[in-house]
């Protein structure tokens, strides 16, 4: 009989603790969640509190460099929608099957610059590009797998000056990496986009690439086949409409 009455109790106490998660879990599942370019951070988040202030559950918001959000996605990982900082890694989920189709948009564009700390660092023409960034340490992303770091090499090739600047370039994970190391003063200049220097009070524009020196800087958005949330395709929605484009555009961010 008491070990009829303890078995009943420790059961009472087991359903009591597995209750909150079992009710939780709707809840949780329900927030969209974003993978979205490491520049995409100031704009994407105030987007997400947008679409919360409109009723809905705040998206979940994952930051990374694109290359390193589209593996995550390849792997299997849960995500609902993507946000790239350009068309390859896009095109590389699509290859696999793993975007819902239909549902791929040029979201916003960007431009690359190169900043220095502020009050540091002279001001580049074109013509000076090699000469300065040849000094010293350049911080830029990773041309090997991050789109601003190919952006950054496809420019500098361009203006005919990638092999003199390259044994200098310092390689960063993601663009808002190398916009730190200008920001600490481990690095005189960076390449990063319009919009991380604009995020920043640490650093100043010294120079701004020709727009027809690199490919243009689009970034595709799109739901991903794994995700589950049912407000994944209203939040896509909202970020593509005027109320979601003034969003990005007051923080920087060109329409697509």
């Amino acid at each position: 009989m008491i070990l009829s009455l303890f078995r009943r109790f420790a059961l009472a106490l087991l359903m009591l603790a597995v209750a909150p998660a079992v009710l939780a879990e709707p809840a949780a599942r329900s927030a969209p969640l974003v993978l979205a370019a490491a520049s995409m951070q100031e704009a994407m988040s105030a987007a997400a509190d947008e679409w919360a202030r409109r009723g809905h559950v705040r998206p979940v918001i994952a930051f990374a460099a694109s290359s390193a959000l589209a593996r995550q996605a390849q792997a299997g990982g849960r995500a609902d929608l993507f946000v790239s900082a350009d068309e390859q890694w896009m095109d590389v989920l699509a290859r696999g099957g793993l975007i819902v189709p239909g549902t791929r948009a040029d979201l916003v564009r960007n431009r690359l610059v190169v900043v220095a700390p502020v009050g540091r660092g002279e001001r580049i023409t074109v013509r000076r590009i090699a000469t300065i960034l040849s000094a010293g340490p350049l911080a830029m992303a990773d041309p090997r797998a991050v789109p601003a770091g190919r952006y950054g090499e496809a420019a500098l090739t361009r203006l005919g000056v990638w092999q003199s600047v390259a044994p200098h370039v310092v390689r960063a994970a993601d663009v808002r990496a190398a916009l730190a190391l200008v920001e600490r003063g481990a690095a005189p200049y960076g390449i990063v986009y319009a919009t991380d220097a604009r995020a920043s009070r640490k650093v100043r524009v010294v120079g701004v690439f020709p727009a027809d020196s690199h490919p243009p800087i689009l970034y595709p958005v799109a739901r991903l086949r794994n995700g589950v949330s049912p407000d994944a395709e209203g939040f896509r929605r909202f970020l593509l409409s005027p109320a979601g484009r003034a969003i990005f555009a007051r923080f920087g961010f060109a329409a697509a």
